[in-house]
């Protein structure tokens, strides 16, 4: 049986159509496996680097305005559908599985001009444009927010990667903080938000250092690959440990009692899994969904909610410091993420994908 997963762009896409890689050969070695992918995007560093296959097709945008740029879509559109079509016939592709991005487009299309059946994954509340088509081209939608805006989507949670899903964070919490350096007996702080709009989240942070010193809090901050630091705080106790990029974010979500990022899909369902409370700071553009995936858990009790204009030292002082000073009350927000996350969506789906194909 061949599989051809097409997801590219951020790891938000990325990443689930890996784990559900991982998932299909955990339950049939025989899977051949062959991720489509564009050279703009993460997929290039990300799928290779866990041994799967990768074809490169053309990036083709899609304008949100009508623009110069839409009269070329149409001839590059074509371009992209022939590419793909192509990889499904060298392969022998028996089913085509789409998380969204830019690849997602030409590959939906392709399958249904080949006729192999096609599964649409959607992690956001809110689907991109993508997927809204595919989500057109077949009854096998899933995703991985109860109320995804799509017709006949089934809600099986977001695929994650077996190290993320099978963390036990109070086992592994002294191994993961030594890691980086860190204190064993300290309330620990992480702080990330990816590659991509990271500046508001950074700076406040770091401006909060001395502050969270002086109240004995240690500080995880992963900058983002594609960021840097306005500032560094100066050596000190407890340890601010300051990383552009962490490989192993189970072991960061071990070391940590409480997380400041972003609320992206991924972001949440892996927190959601593990059982970290987190405050989440939604990107302040985009079409909402970072919003809507913080609004869910924080009404469940599972983190905290703060706009980006509203972040700021100061409410990191006033809002973070009192819950991680609060064991007991960390053990409870814990306990409320714990409640909201899906650790079998990888599977879930893989079983659903092979029987689909077959």
């Amino acid at each position: 049986m061949r599989v051809v997963l097409a997801g590219g762009g951020t790891a938000g896409h990325i990443e689930p159509a890996l784990a559900l890689a991982d998932a299909l050969r955990h339950l049939d070695r025989s899977v051949g496996i062959t991720c489509v992918g564009t050279e703009r995007g993460l997929e290039t560093r990300l799928v290779p680097a866990r041994g799967y296959e990768l074809e490169l097709v053309p990036a083709v945008p899609l304008p949100r305005a009508i623009t110069p740029s839409l009269l070329t879509v149409p001839g590059r559109l074509a371009g992209a559908i022939n590419a793909t079509a192509a990889i499904l016939d060298r392969v022998k592709a028996d089913v085509l599985v789409g998380f969204g991005g830019y690849v997602a487009t030409p590959a939906y299309l392709a399958a249904k001009r080949r006729g192999v059946p096609i599964v649409v994954h959607e992690a956001n509340p809110r689907p991109g444009l993508a997927n809204r088509l595919g989500a057109r081209l077949t009854d096998h939608v899933f995703s991985g927010f109860p109320d995804a805006a799509l017709p006949k989507a089934e809600f099986i949670g977001t695929p994650l990667r077996r190290e993320i899903v099978t963390l036990d964070r109070l086992s592994t919490g002294d191994k993961a903080r030594s890691w980086f350096g860190l204190e064993n007996d300290r309330p620990t702080l992480l702080v990330f938000g990816g590659s991509q709009g990271a500046r508001s989240i950074n700076e406040a942070a770091l401006a909060a250092a001395p502050a969270l010193r002086r109240a004995g809090i240690q500080v995880l901050h992963v900058l983002g690959p594609k960021n840097t630091a306005p500032h560094e705080p100066p050596p000190g106790d407890p340890q601010y440990v300051l990383l552009p990029y962490v490989d192993r974010m189970d072991l960061a979500y071990a070391a940590a009692d409480l997380a400041l990022c972003r609320s992206g899909a991924l972001s949440c369902a892996e927190l959601t899994a593990v059982g970290l409370p987190a405050a989440y700071v939604p990107l302040p553009y985009g079409n909402g969904e970072q919003r809507l995936n913080a609004e869910r858990i924080a009404a469940g009790g599972g983190g905290l909610l703060v706009d980006d204009a509203q972040l700021s030292p100061e409410w990191i002082i006033h809002n973070l410091l009192p819950i991680l000073r609060d064991p007991e009350r960390v053990a409870v927000m814990s306990e409320a993420a714990s409640r909201l996350g899906r650790k079998d969506a990888d599977i879930m789906l893989a079983r659903k994908v092979l029987e689909i194909a077959r």
